[in-house]
């Protein structure tokens, strides 16, 4: 039986969006509030790519806050299947089932035979909990690179049509219409077919005054000098090359250590004392220690000069 997709409440605009990733603590770029109004109000999925750590998983999350939803997250990663992401059956349910259908074997699964192909045999996985839902939902398909050109084609379906074909079961039409956001780190090159269904956002690392203003939220009794200071210097951490450069989540955290060591400044010996705090391997240690740690020792350059 195929019922008409509910939206839920939306916004009016995409100002209204801008605001309300705001109120929930979430900064929006130019582009992000307009691309997210527009797969709202479409009824479009979002791919959202960028490097990892610039904000694509916390921009599901607070969509979810601030429409009032509840999220459905999928985490991709190399050899997700349908079992994992779709649906299984509870085939030790299913067994319990043929066990009580009666002595004769060949009179019990008669029986049973139909029914153990039921609703109440299915077990939902993050697709299908996504679609099934009462209530609308913001449905996350968290690193969508991670995974095969195979998974990229189960789920044009649900992508296109917001429906699951089940053989056992026929076809599962959503009951709402969930807010759908598939992050990439860009690791590969994602498929046309899949790209062809979804509104694209490019995610990158903002710049200084942005993130000054995402340290300052999250890290509000952080003086102005040392915030905008920090912020100098995770850009020209983020300029050298390393394995892992610090994220946004890294600078907030970074920000909220200082504010608790009481720093005032930020000098050589406590970015020494702290960097352990954005930088995560041990050869990035030593470059950072080395390309950085000795440029904090006078003034630091804006990293906004010359741009």
């Amino acid at each position: 039986m195929t019922a008409a997709p509910a939206t839920g409440s939306l916004p009016a605009d995409p100002a209204a969006v801008e605001a309300g990733l705001r109120q929930v603590g979430y900064l929006p770029g130019a582009s992000t509030a307009l691309v997210a109004y527009l797969a709202m109000k479409l009824g479009k999925p979002i791919l959202v790519e960028g490097p990892a750590g610039v904000g694509k998983t916390e921009l599901a999350k607070a969509l979810a806050t601030f429409l009032d939803r509840r999220l459905v997250r999928l985490q991709c990663y190399e050899g997700l299947d349908e079992a994992k992401a779709l649906y299984e059956w509870n085939y030790r349910k299913q067994l319990l089932r043929i066990q009580a259908g009666g002595d004769d074997a060949d009179e019990g699964w008669s029986r049973v035979h139909d029914d153990i192909f039921g609703e109440e045999f299915l077990l939902e996985r993050p697709l299908l909990t996504a679609i099934s839902a009462e209530e609308p939902v913001v449905l996350l398909i968290d690193e969508i690179d991670k995974t095969d050109q195979e998974f990229e084609a189960m789920l044009l379906e649900l992508l296109s049509d917001f429906q699951i074909s089940i053989p056992e079961l026929g076809r599962i039409d959503a009951r709402t219409r969930p807010v759908v956001l598939l992050t990439s780190n860009n690791t590969r090159e994602l498929t046309e077919a899949l790209k062809r269904r979804c509104l694209y956002l490019w995610l990158d690392y903002p710049d200084l005054e942005h993130e000054l203003a995402i340290v300052k939220l999250h890290a509000p009794g952080l003086g102005d000098d040392i915030a905008r200071r920090l912020v100098e210097v995770v850009a020209m951490v983020r300029e050298l090359d390393l394995k892992k450069p610090p994220s946004i989540a890294e600078s907030i955290d970074w920000a909220r250590s200082l504010l608790l060591l009481g720093a005032s400044d930020l000098d050589a010996q406590v970015f020494r004392d702290t960097m352990s705090v954005i930088v995560k391997h041990r050869t990035d240690l030593d470059v950072v220690a080395e390309r950085v740690g000795v440029k904090l020792a006078g003034p630091v350059r804006a990293a906004s000069a010359g741009q």
